[in-house]
């Protein structure tokens, strides 16, 4: 059984490698705000478990073995957040600091109910997808609001990252997962939009939102 810092290590190594590709120690470390002496030691200790392949001076991998178990962490960490939100009433806002606990308990039992209870949904509140009972994901792919053109017509499937001031930002305006958008322009100087939705005939987003929202066109 892996620790909740060694835990934290693999989750953290999985998300840098989707997101950037090749992940350095001092990528790792920057992101885990962790001195790069702390962080060589836990790779040389993790390599040792089998989870991680780690040469001096080459970029960090994964092992079959740790993408198993950063996808069950991701598992456990999801399906909490969705309970948060469709078993107790949270907020999407909310979730994300009590599944960063929850994610470390270490009972297959307790996650297969909470999964069974919610239906076995796909994604969680942020429509990200939620990996299956052997830590596999299938990603789900959309398009950037941002690459969409005036005239087109919308869904909001996810959000690029789920930060409380975020999330808040996108309650203060109404904006969900679901939601149908119209774009009526693009502004050519700073990429913002106007877009139309719900009981807003026109508000105003701007290109650092658009780039955070994960849509799907429909007719």
């Amino acid at each position: 059984m892996n620790s909740q810092t060694e835990e934290n290590y693999i989750k953290a190594l999985f998300n840098l490698a989707n997101e950037k590709g090749e992940v350095s120690v001092n990528e790792l470390s920057k992101s885990l705000d962790i001195k790069m002496p702390t962080v060589t030691s836990m790779m040389k200790k993790l390599a040792a478990k089998k989870l991680v392949h780690y040469e001096s001076y080459k970029p960090l991998r994964l092992t079959e073995k740790g993408r198993r178990e950063a996808g069950l962490i991701i598992r456990k960490h999801r399906l909490t957040e969705m309970f948060l939100v469709e078993k107790m009433g949270f907020g999407w806002e909310a979730v994300h600091e009590i599944a960063e606990q929850v994610e470390h308990i270490n009972s297959p039992l307790f996650f297969e109910k909470m999964d069974e209870l919610l239906g076995h949904p796909k994604t969680d509140p942020h429509g990200s997808p939620i990996p299956d009972i052997n830590g596999k994901i299938e990603w789900l792919v959309y398009e950037k609001l941002s690459a969409c053109k005036p005239g087109d017509k919308v869904r909001i499937c996810a959000v690029l990252h789920s930060s409380a001031e975020f999330l808040k930002f996108l309650n203060n305006r109404d904006l969900r997962l679901g939601l149908q958008l119209r774009i009526k322009n693009v502004e050519a100087f700073d990429g913002s939009m106007q877009v139309s939705y719900g009981k807003h005939s026109v508000e105003t987003l701007s290109l650092t939102v658009c780039e955070q929202l994960l849509v799907e066109k429909i007719s």
